[in-house]
Parts: C-alpha cells; sequence; structure tokens
C-alpha cells in the first residue's frame, strides 16, 4: 500500500470513528505526529462539517426518511447526555464514547455559539489524539516489559 493512501486511510477513519486512527496508524507504522495530527484533523473535518453544514445535511436527510416521531428513546438519550454533561463533557466524549458524526451532530443541534463548540472540540480532539496515538503506538513496547 502507498504511504499516501496510508495516510487518507487513517485521515477518513478518523473522522468516521476517532479509535480507528491510531489503531490503524501504528498498524501501518506511521510517526507518531503524523498520526496525531491526521487523526484530530480527521475528526475536526468531520466536526466543521456538521457545524457548517448541518442544517442542509438534516434537510437532505429529511427527504429519504418517513415522518419521524420527536420524543424517541435515542433524542431523549440525546437531550439527558447534554443536560447532564454540556457542551464541555459532550466535546471530551465524542472521541471515545460517542464518534465524531454523532457528536458533530449532536453539538450542531444543540448549541448556537459555533466559535465555542469549535474551541472545545479542538482541544478534545488534540488531547484525545496525543493520548490515544501515543498509546497506541508504544502498546506493544510497553506490554512486552509488563509481562
Amino acid at each position: 500500500m502507498s504511504t499516501v493512501l496510508k495516510y487518507f486511510t487513517v485521515y477518513i477513519l478518523s473522522g468516521l470513528k476517532f479509535i480507528l486512527g491510531p489503531a490503524f496508524g501504528a498498524a501501518y507504522d506511521l510517526p507518531l505526529i503524523a498520526i496525531i495530527l491526521l487523526t484530530a484533523f480527521g475528526m475536526m473535518t468531520t466536526i466543521y462539517s456538521f457545524t457548517f453544514f448541518g442544517y442542509d445535511i438534516r434537510r437532505f436527510a429529511s427527504r429519504f426518511r418517513r415522518n419521524s416521531k420527536v420524543f424517541t428513546g435515542r433524542n431523549r438519550k440525546f437531550v439527558s447526555i447534554w443536560r447532564r454533561y454540556g457542551l464541555i463533557g459532550v466535546c471530551l466524549l465524542t472521541p471515545l464514547l460517542l464518534s465524531p458524526p454523532v457528536g458533530g451532530l449532536l453539538t450542531s443541534l444543540l448549541e448556537t455559539n459555533k466559535q465555542k463548540l469549535i474551541k472545545w472540540m479542538w482541544i478534545s480532539a488534540l488531547g484525545w489524539s496525543v493520548i490515544l496515538s501515543t498509546m497506541m503506538k508504544y502498546a506493544f513496547w510497553l506490554i512486552k516489559y509488563f509481562v
């Protein structure tokens, strides 16, 4: 597999499911700084897409859905997460538990201050990217010494 394709794979997978970026980056033996940056930029591409084009995406998707209930269990779960943790909590949970598309959709629906949203998502993406990429890159090295 070519190097460009490896970098592109890490970037795209990070936008879909955050943990896949560091996992594939470590499997492809990419440099740590590249894994960190590609993972953060992949997630933030998804977040920017939902933040600035979320309304258009939802309007386009509604063409293909039947009329759905407003008060579904899923919607109630989103609102309870938002009420319990707020913007900062949802931003910090997005890479680990939610995933960039779900976190981006949830925050774009419930937060009106886009600058604040983008700031906290960047902090979360870079922080978790450093932590998870470092863990993935050096996990086998650490396991060898503890087992």
